[in-house]
C-alpha cells in the first residue's frame, strides 16, 4: 500500500480551531471578557467538517485497498474503530452526566438539564449524541455530536462496502454522495439538517481517495500552481470571511469541495514536504483527546478566572489572552496524560488488528 505522508498535525490545528471557537462562547456566557472579532474564532464547526473529510479520505481508502485484495474484514474494521474511539467516548459520556447532574449542583452552580436522564443516556450510549445535542445538555456532552456522526456513518458504510462489488464502489459512492447532498438540503428533510447528519463530507473524502487510487487525478499533479491555489483558498476560508455565503446548499457544497481538495493536496500534491516535528506529530496524535477534553479544561479555567475577576487584578485584555492560552495548555496536558496512560492501552490492542 502506498504510504501517505503524516497527516496527524492537521488534526491538531483543526482541534485548536474548535477550542478557539468555544472559549469566547463560554466566557461570554459566564460574564468574562472575551474576544471573537476575527473570523478564525468562528470556524470551529467548519474545522469539524474537515475532520469528517479527512476521516472519510483515510478510512474509505483503507477499506477500498483491502477490497481490491479481497482481504477486507468487517470484524477487524469494527474492532479497530471500537478500540480507538469508544473508550474515550464513553469516558466523556460518563463524566459529562456526572458533571451536569451531580457535580454542578454540589458546587451550587446553577444549570438546567432540559432532558430526562434515561433519554440522554440512551441517545449517547447508542451513538445518537447529535440528536441529544438538540436538548442543549452542556458543552462537555454536546461536543460528542461529531463522534456520533462518524460512528453512524461507518456503521452504514462498512457493511455496504463489504457486500458491494469492488468494481462498482466508486460509482455507487458517487451516486450516494450526489443524491444525499441534494436530499439533505431539501425542505422535506429538515430533520437531517436539524441533527447534522452531514455524511456527505465523509463520502467526498472517500471518493477523492478512490479516484487517486484509480489514478484518475494525475492531471492535477501536472500543474504546480494548483496546490498553491488550493492551500491559499483554504487559508482564506479559515482566516477571512471571503467564502461566507448565506445559501446553505452552496456553502456546504463549496466547503465540501475545498476541504476535499485540501486533504488531497497535503497528501498527494505536497511537493514532498512533510511535517517531521516530533512536537506537532505528538499533538496530532493526541488531537482526539484535545477535541474531547477541551470543554472540560475550559470549564476549569473559566471557574478559576471567575474567582480572579472578583479580585480585579488583571485587565480585560490580559484576561482574554491568558484565558485562551491557559485553556489550550491545560487541554494539551490532560490529553497527553489521557493518551499516555489511558488511550495507549487500547491502541496497543488495536495495533494487533492493523493492516499489514
Amino acid at each position: 500500500m502506498k504510504k501517505l505522508p503524516n497527516l496527524t498535525p492537521i488534526r491538531f490545528f483543526l482541534a485548536t480551531f474548535v477550542l478557539l471557537f468555544h472559549v469566547p462562547q463560554l466566557s461570554k456566557n459566564q460574564g468574562l471578557p472575551y474576544f471573537n472579532n476575527l473570523p478564525m474564532f468562528h470556524r470551529g464547526t467548519e474545522a469539524v467538517y474537515m475532520f469528517f473529510v479527512l476521516s472519510g479520505f483515510l478510512i474509505i481508502r483503507l477499506i477500498y485497498k483491502e477490497k481490491q485484495r479481497d482481504s477486507f474484514s468487517i470484524r477487524k474494521f469494527y474492532i479497530r474503530r471500537i478500540l480507538r474511539i469508544l473508550p474515550l467516548y464513553y469516558f466523556i459520556v460518563l463524566f459529562g452526566f456526572l458533571f451536569y447532574q451531580f457535580l454542578l449542583p454540589l458546587l451550587n452552580i446553577p444549570y438546567e438539564n432540559n432532558y430526562d436522564l434515561s433519554t440522554g443516556l440512551a441517545l449517547t450510549v447508542f451513538f445518537l449524541p447529535n440528536v441529544f445535542a438538540s436538548y442543549q445538555p452542556g458543552g462537555v456532552l454536546e461536543v460528542l455530536w461529531s463522534i456520533g456522526i462518524e460512528e453512524q456513518f461507518y456503521l452504514i458504510i462498512a457493511p455496504l462496502l463489504y457486500f458491494l462489488n469492488k468494481k462498482k464502489i466508486l460509482l455507487v459512492l458517487s451516486g450516494i454522495f450526489f443524491s444525499y447532498i441534494i436530499i439533505y438540503h431539501t425542505k422535506d428533510f429538515y430533520t437531517l439538517r436539524k441533527y447534522h447528519f452531514i455524511y456527505f463530507f465523509m463520502l467526498s473524502g472517500g471518493i477523492m481517495a478512490i479516484l487517486e487510487e484509480k489514478e484518475k487525478l494525475d492531471f492535477l499533479k501536472k500543474i504546480r500552481l494548483i496546490p498553491i491555489i488550493i492551500i491559499t483558498c483554504t487559508f482564506l476560508f479559515f482566516f477571512t470571511d471571503l467564502f461566507l455565503i448565506d445559501h446553505k446548499f452552496l456553502y456546504n457544497g463549496i466547503t465540501c469541495i475545498l476541504f476535499t481538495l485540501f486533504i488531497y493536496t497535503v497528501s498527494h500534491l505536497n511537493f514532498n514536504i512533510e511535517i517531521k516535528s516530533k512536537l506537532l506529530n505528538h499533538l496530532g496524535n493526541i488531537s482526539y483527546g484535545i477535541y474531547m477534553y477541551h470543554i472540560i479544561a475550559l470549564n476549569i479555567i473559566v471557574f478559576i478566572f471567575l474567582k480572579i475577576q472578583k479580585m480585579n487584578i488583571i485587565s480585560d485584555t490580559v484576561s482574554i489572552i491568558l484565558l485562551n492560552i491557559s485553556t489550550l495548555v491545560l487541554t494539551i496536558l490532560i490529553s497527553h496524560i489521557s493518551y499516555t496512560y489511558f488511550e495507549s492501552y487500547f491502541l496497543k490492542i488495536k495495533n494487533k488488528y492493523r493492516i499489514k
